[in-house]
């Protein structure tokens, strides 16, 4: 099955870029291209992508409103979106994956982490870099005045609906381990580990792993540590 691709970025010299980076990628196409994020959430639906490349910051509708826009419709339930970001430590980020984005990734990235981070995206099953994310978010909300912090007062009452080992794998993937290294450490099966990870997300409500990680951590179920 082919992954298809769109991007979205105001600079067209990167697009092109990353479109023949892209398009030369077996099992992979660039089914469109757009210059903001209005345009972006509209070709998503339009051409039916599998994931959105996203830069941050575009004129009009940047793209931190356009996923929260893609997140918020359920006709784009499928679509994962991939944050591009100049900075490795960007606020914007963490806003991103609150905002229903899977991942983010730098624009300074090799071409084959770029692929690859394309492929997991799509497949939906891992964070993209989950142990920078993971820090990333630690640091983000070590820092924030907790009265400033947007809760959702019910999605955190749901976590009173997660099983004991639910909460144990919740508090594993917040920790930036994958389902292997998780089954290994709780010593179960990896299917067993998988199966646990996607009921905490059909509870919680999270759209993938990076979502749990971001509640984990706000719902103070995981305690950041400042560096």
């Amino acid at each position: 099955m082919t992954i298809r691709v769109l991007l979205a970025d105001d600079q067209a010299l990167l697009r092109s870029a990353f479109r023949v980076l892209v398009d030369s990628e077996p099992g992979m196409e660039v089914v469109g291209e757009a210059s903001d994020g209005a345009e972006a959430v509209r070709m998503a639906k339009d051409e039916r992508a599998d994931v959105v490349l996203m830069d941050i910051r575009m004129p009009g509708t940047d793209g931190l409103a356009a996923t929260r826009l893609i997140s918020a419709d359920p006709a784009l339930a499928h679509v994962r979106v991939v944050i591009l970001t100049t900075f490795e430590v960007d606020d914007y980020v963490v806003q991103s994956l609150r905002a229903g984005a899977s991942g983010f990734l730098g624009k300074g990235s090799e071409p084959d982490e770029l692929l690859s981070a394309i492929r997991v995206a799509a497949g939906g099953e891992a964070l993209l870099s989950p142990t920078a994310t993971k820090g990333l978010i630690a640091r983000f909300l070590a820092q924030r005045d907790p009265a400033e912090t947007d809760h959702d007062p019910a999605r955190f009452e749901r976590l009173d609906s997660l099983t004991v080992r639910e909460r144990e794998v919740l508090v594993q993937v917040a920790g930036g381990h994958s389902n292997d290294a998780i089954a290994e450490r709780l010593e179960v099966s990896p299917l067993t580990v998988k199966t646990h990870v996607n009921r905490a997300m059909a509870k919680l409500g999270a759209r993938d792993r990076a979502q749990l990680v971001v509640i984990a951590y706000e719902s103070g179920l995981v305690r950041p540590r400042a560096e």
